[in-house]
């Protein structure tokens, strides 16, 4: 039984109280405005959250409106549902989504990652998909820090004890280094799951009297005021923030899961959605506005941990493992029988109205009327066109011109200084946490390809996985950067044989109220849109993080791709390490320029984040995908790997390695260029290093002259080593032995 509130939840909101809770005054006279009244706390607080930067997107909607969000095989228009879904024919579609957890694992690096997971698994599996991957995305300072080794340490242990625990294989993701992201790591989460066409899901609240439910877990105080902590900046105080951290229990969600999905399709359920960001607020409000109604709901039935937590905070708790749904009326005791029969918590809290209204009620009184649409995202909720101003800053980066600087002695000593660095090196110390295998349908492992393919149950077909971004290429120019981070994603899927066909995406920047941070934002968006319109990759939904700065400190402006690509069959895919000795090794796709603006070679060797990038040749690109689809189909080719990090040396040595039990070597014979390093290290876009049999090599020729890819033969693999005639000779144990120890050693 709830006890009596220690503050009447009837008292009217001041604007000094919206104010702390991040609203402007303009805002505050909004609400009033709405409801023709001044607003209590409880509704100060709930129009406060929905109208946070992190649910409403207020600062970010009018870009994101510009994105290609409907088209190809998309069966859902992007944000319309809590997770994008694509059709992949045989009655299948696959759900996927990517989202932040930021500020949460800044403050609480195991459990800020581990409810990231369990959150953007939770809104595949209201699709009535089944999860059957997870990636990541992640950012952090230089290990040489020992805070940023424990936040490292401590959000990978978080994202393998969730994953491993719930029993979804962690397939794919990225690292990146740079101190700019100090004190404000980030941690972006991916979740992919297949649904079949007649159980598919929706969040649209339907049917006037049809009974509200609460499932899953019950609700504490933690992650109250969650969405609002993720909608402000970071600052040292970052210990007293710890309560807007959730605590996830994947054992739990595993059983939540298998309810749901037991519910999906059948006559009972309506609509669902999960208790993310904003908690019991936002999924009522986002599902009653969705279908045009209104819903009654009475707090005093929402099972709680504690007696004495107030209504404000049983709207906005956080807690994890919970969802909401809307069930037919007549089908309650089928509800009430399959959530008892996984031992979850579940009570009728409400019903479906026709008024439009979110109505909450408490110890016999009305404590909240407040209207669903005004509050949403795509309703009444605030929409703003920040200020953009280009950075005088630009200009000088892109007049740097890289090749002004000397050239190092010794190839071999800059190659293994690259291949050594963290960004480049092998991510096995990460990967091995995590269960890579379970269900038994990963085709493509962590660190053997350039995505991850993984088996679709019921069907032939697979999907192929990876996320990618470059920050670097951003911050120089944010269009091409946008572009590029789209273009590689779908050259990383490309290169295991499949098709690219949708992305999501996870743009993490500063304080958009900066001109220049909405400078970069509103150009990456741009720029990421040109490149899924050429491609044909639709966006299928996505997640925007502002106010990722500490002390007034950006981060690195950070587009993530999500990219989804697929194969007719599965079995049918490529890896990226060379096979076998005496296979020929070509260059495929865009011509190489010097391509040494914000490359690795600048970063790490120069501590220069400069110079001009290179655009995409999408003509190029897109017949280069073609080709690799057609190459794999027809088995024509043994290896595949894009050329990007560190360059065609970094990427020949990476083929060479990427088996660790059987190493292969290579020699190359390249003509030089009028620099040698910017052969060696340049990152123009577009290029793939691929093997092939040596009696296929004519029909292989043959295929890629047909479709007008730029083709050169560079060298054959062999022998252990790496060898770049009269520029390296490199030991294949020498670069095994400096590639796969790098991160270990700093993590001791």
């Amino acid at each position: 039984m709830l006890q009596t509130p220690k503050h009447d939840p009837l008292k009217l909101g001041t604007l000094e109280e919206a104010i702390s809770q991040t609203m402007n005054e303009e805002e505050y006279n909004r609400v009033i405005e709405i409801l023709g009244r001044v607003p209590n706390v409880t509704e100060l607080a709930i129009f406060a959250v929905m109208w946070s930067e992190h649910c409403s997107y207020k600062n970010s909607i009018l870009e994101l409106k510009k994105l290609p969000r409907s088209g190809g095989l998309l069966m859902t228009e992007a944000g319309a549902e809590n997770a994008g879904l694509v059709d992949i024919g045989d009655k299948l579609a696959i759900a996927f989504k990517i989202e932040s957890h930021n500020h949460p694992s800044a403050v609480e690096p195991f459990q800020g990652a581990a409810t990231g997971v369990g959150g953007i698994l939770r809104d595949v599996f209201t699709m009535g998909a089944r999860p059957i991957a997870a990636l990541n995305s992640l950012r952090f300072a230089s290990l040489t820090d020992p805070h940023n080794r424990f936040l490292l340490d401590g959000v990978v242990r978080g994202i393998a004890h969730y994953g491993n625990c719930f029993g979804v294989p962690t397939v794919a993701g990225e690292i990146c280094f740079d101190d700019l992201y100090k004190g404000n790591p980030l941690v972006n989460a991916m979740a992919v799951g297949v649904v079949h066409h007649d159980k598919i899901a929706t969040a649209k609240a339907s049917g006037v009297g049809n009974p509200v439910f609460y499932v899953g877990s019950r609700t504490g105080r933690d992650g109250t005021h969650g969405a609002t902590f993720a909608s402000a900046e970071l600052s040292e105080d970052n210990e007293s923030k710890r309560s807007a951290v959730q605590v996830g229990d994947p054992f739990s969600e595993k059983l939540l899961l298998e309810a749901t999905l037991e519910l999906a399709g059948s006559e009972a359920l309506v609509a669902i959605q999960d208790m993310g960001a904003a908690g019991l607020t936002c999924s009522s409000c986002e599902m009653a506005a969705a279908g045009g109604v209104g819903m009654d709901l009475n707090l005093d039935l929402v099972p709680l941990r504690q007696t004495d937590i107030e209504p404000w905070e049983i709207m906005l708790s956080e807690s994890q493992e919970r969802m909401l749904l809307i069930a037919k009326k007549g089908f309650e005791q089928e509800i009430l029988r399959i959530f008892h029969k996984w031992d979850l918590e579940v009570s009728e809290i409400g019903k479906v109205t026709d008024d439009g209204m979110i109505r909450l009620h408490h110890q016999g009184r009305v404590i909240t009327e407040v209207p669903a649409w005004d509050l949403v995202l795509g309703g009444g909720a605030p929409q703003y066109a920040p200020e953009s101003k280009r950075p005088d800053e630009l200009d000088e980066f892109a007049a740097f011109d890289p090749l002004s600087l000397p050239i190092p002695p010794d190839h071999n000593k800059t190659l293994l200084k690259l291949l050594g660095n963290p960004e480049i090196a092998s991510k096995e110390w990460i990967y091995q946490q995590y269960d890579h295998s379970v269900r038994t349908n990963t085709a493509i492992e962590p660190g053997r390809g350039d995505a991850s393919v993984v088996r679709v149950e019921g069907s032939k077909k697979g999907i192929s996985v990876k996320t990618d971004g470059n920050a670097r290429y951003t911050r120089l120019d944010p269009f091409i950067g946008g572009t590029r981070a789209v273009a590689e994603a779908a050259l990383n899927v490309a290169c295991t044989g499949a098709k690219p066909v949708a992305i999501t995406n996870c743009l993490n920047f500063g304080n958009p109220y900066k001109p220049e941070v909405f400078y970069f934002f509103k150009n990456a968006v741009a720029g990421m849109g040109e490149a899924c319109r050429i491609l044909e990759t639709p966006v299928t939904g996505g997640n925007v993080s502002f106010h990722n700065e500490t002390d007034g400190l950006p981060v690195l402006p950070t587009v993530v791709i999500g990219m989804l690509g697929l194969l007719d069959d599965a079995s049918v895919n490529m890896s990226s390490g060379f096979k076998s000795d005496g296979d020929a090794v070509y260059l495929l796709g865009g011509a190489s320029s010097d391509g040494l603006g914000g490359s690795s070679y600048l970063n790490f060797l120069h501590n220069k984040i400069s110079g001009k990038i290179d655009p995409v040749d999408f003509d190029q690109l897109q017949k280069l995908i073609d080709l690799l689809v057609e190459l794999n189909t027809k088995k024509l080719i043994n290896s595949a790997h894009d050329v990007s990090d560190g360059g065609l040396a970094i990427c020949l040595a990476e083929c060479c390695l990427m088996d660790r039990n059987e190493k292969i070597g290579v020699t190359v014979d390249i003509p030089n260029g009028k620099n040698i390093i910017a052969q060696l290290f340049g990152e123009s876009p577009g290029r793939v290093v691929v093997s092939v049999d040596h009696q296929k090599a004519t029909e292989f020729e043959k295929a890629v002259s047909g479709m007008g890819v730029l083709i050169e033969k560079i060298g054959e693999t062999g022998g252990d080593k790496f060898i770049w005639k009269e520029v390296l000779d490199l030991s294949l144990n020498k670069l095994s032995a400096t590639y796969f120890s790098a991160i270990p050693d700093l993590m001791e």
